[in-house]
């Protein structure tokens, strides 16, 4: 019973800490080129301007084509800014496994 117990606080703390050491790495290696700067800054002016714009006097279609071009530009950005996410549930499910394993 010890052994299990000393074996699971050892997971939970190399857990705890190892995303912390792994992110220090990506945003040393994903640092981004001039040109993806560049492109990044043209988004946010153009992100600024469509807020600044009033969606009241457009038509549903203007809306649409609006809309699109913002699902667009997150897409855009989530790809250049190119990070690792897991959620709450998918830890869970690791550590389960993890247990069920041993």
């Amino acid at each position: 019973m010890k052994t299990i117990a000393y074996f699971l606080s050892l997971v939970f703390l190399v857990t705890s800490l190892a995303p912390a050491a792994v992110a220090k790495d990506v945003k040393e290696e994903n640092s981004l080129t001039p040109e993806e700067e560049l492109r990044l800054e043209e988004i946010s002016e153009r992100v600024a301007e469509i807020r600044a714009m009033d969606f009241a006097k457009m038509s549903k279609a203007e809306k649409r084509e609006l809309r699109k071009e913002l699902r667009e530009i997150n897409k855009e950005t989530k790809a250049l800014s190119g990070g690792v996410y897991l959620s709450v549930g998918a830890i869970i499910v690791i550590l389960l496994i993890l247990i069920l394993i041993t």
